[in-house]
């Protein structure tokens, strides 16, 4: 999947459903616009409809299955995607800027931060392969990562999804960091970042 294909993706939805809407796009789709590679064949985005009755959902069904089998893409949406892991995406609709109108149909994408969290909450090769490259791509600081992972670990409901996550973003820190943000990288630095954001007492863990 590539930029042209997800455009091709979107313009044939647009076509057949002329209603106002926007699509948050998040997933390999939005990796793969902001400069990610790895192959892949499912767009995943959230969405907002102007006149959200039973009606209006179904014709954008239709109109979607329909450019899937256009275009061979597979899609995942949802009303929100805030719903799809354990640690909440916060409020991601504020972190999506414009990519691209189509008609009436409007294409955000997540910064790569709120993106991000999706990945790290998966936290598969796929995924910190993904976040590696969008990372230097886009050039995205730690200081600005771990603020925001820490406050999706912090705004996120009891589980034990939770000391997962946590674990999850210090090692990528540890073993990725360097890699992205080059040798002199300082993980244990940006490690306390995130516990503070996060609200945790990083003098007792």
């Amino acid at each position: 999947m590539n930029p042209k294909e997800i455009e091709r993706f979107f313009k044939g939805i647009a076509k057949d459903f002329n209603e106002d809407a926007t699509f948050y796009l998040t997933g390999a789709a939005a990796g793969a616009l902001m400069g990610g590679v790895r192959p892949s064949l499912d767009v995943d985005f959230g969405v907002e409809l102007k006149a959200g009755g039973a009606k209006a959902w179904e014709q954008l069904a239709n109109a979607i299955e329909k450019n899937k089998t256009l275009t061979g893409l597979g899609s995942n949406y949802d009303e929100d995607i805030d719903r799809w892991g354990m640690i909440t995406l916060m409020d991601y609709q504020k972190h999506a800027p414009l990519f691209k109108q189509y008609g009436k149909l409007k294409v955000k994408v997540l910064e790569p931060a709120y993106w991000s969290i999706g990945k790290m909450t998966r936290y598969l090769e796929p995924d910190i392969a993904d976040m590696e490259m969008v990372f230097q791509k886009k050039k995205v600081s730690a200081e600005i990562l771990t603020g925001v992972w820490g406050k999706a670990l912090k705004s996120s409901p009891r589980s034990a999804s939770l000391l997962l996550f946590r674990k999850q973003v210090e090692g990528f820190l540890v073993h990725s960091g360097p890699k992205i943000w080059g040798k002199g990288f300082d993980a244990a630095g940006s490690i306390k970042n995130f516990h503070r954001s996060a609200g945790i007492d990083w003098r007792s863990v």
